[in-house]
């Protein structure tokens, strides 16, 4: 898919200010991404293929982010660990700060809050579709992908790239745009996350018969990283009916932007479950 530069210009705004889903290491003991602020660009002066997943292209967008860094350089990107041809995992970004070297894994996640599920903070947040959630990506993280870094096959391919170090530092570079119930019984507890991910609201489609005089608008998924904004084609209640009812009975929760009577624009995933 092409993206117009407009497009992509507000792609990179929505990904750089979102913010990082917690800070220090309370989340299961994982450091966040900690570099000292140094301002970046909000216009995206770079190349980038719009046919990339989503998380392939946020990271391109981090990748852009550390290159306008000063004290960054960049060693490795996207290395794939092969053991005879048998690819093991892959490291996201390989990268000295301040002469540190650090092995960043790059996320960037929509979840939505379910009191249902689970028993505390980290396990009431889950996937759109509800086929992942934070916990089982806190897991893979902390059991699987960082620990790839001391794979006897990785640091052989790290000396043979001549990129060795002893002393490496491991982060996690975590966004997160977070989606409480449009009808909350229970609010969310921000003990360990961030409370300033919450970016919208997710509801079942029958909660919004009443919202017939707002107006509609369906973003493809790139666009999910954007704010709200007026310059689309709205759609009427009718048209937002037919074609989200067409998703749910595919099982597939759709992101929708939703412009209210009264001008206020908001991020809103309607739920089949």
């Amino acid at each position: 898919m092409a993206f117009s530069y407009f497009q992509i210009q507000r792609q990179y705004k929505g990904f750089y200010e979102t913010p990082f889903l917690w800070q220090g290491k309370g989340v299961f003991d994982l450091a966040p991404y900690s570099a000292v602020y140094e301002p970046s660009p909000v216009r995206f002066s770079d190349t980038i293929d719009g046919k990339l997943r989503l998380g392939k292209f946020v990271e391109r967008f981090v990748s852009f982010e550390l290159n306008q860094r000063s004290d960054t350089q960049i060693l490795a990107e996207n290395l794939q660990i092969q053991q005879e041809k048998i690819t093991l995992g892959e490291l996201d970004c390989l990268l000295l700060q301040n002469h540190l070297p650090i092995h960043l894994e790059v996320v960037y996640k929509f979840y939505l809050y379910d009191p249902t599920v689970g028993s505390h903070e980290l396990e009431h947040w889950i996937g759109p579709n509800r086929k992942d959630s934070l916990i089982e990506k806190l897991n893979k993280l902390k059991n699987k992908q960082l620990p790839l870094l001391h794979h006897p096959v990785c640091q052989q391919q790290l000396r043979a790239a001549a990129i060795a170090y002893p002393n490496w530092q491991q982060q996690v570079y975590f966004k997160a745009q977070l989606f409480i119930p449009l009808q909350a019984h229970k609010a969310p507890s921000f003990h360990l996350l961030n409370a300033d991910c919450i970016q919208g609201y997710y509801a079942g489609i029958s909660e919004l018969a009443n919202w017939k005089k707002s107006k509609f608008y369906l973003p493809v998924k790139h666009d999910w990283l954007q704010q709200p904004h007026t310059d689309v084609a709205w759609n009427s209640y009718e048209q937002f009916y037919h074609s989200c009812s067409e998703q749910l009975a595919d099982s597939y929760a759709p992101l929708w932007w939703v412009k209210q009577p009264n001008g206020e624009l908001l991020k809103l995933f309607v739920v089949w479950w």
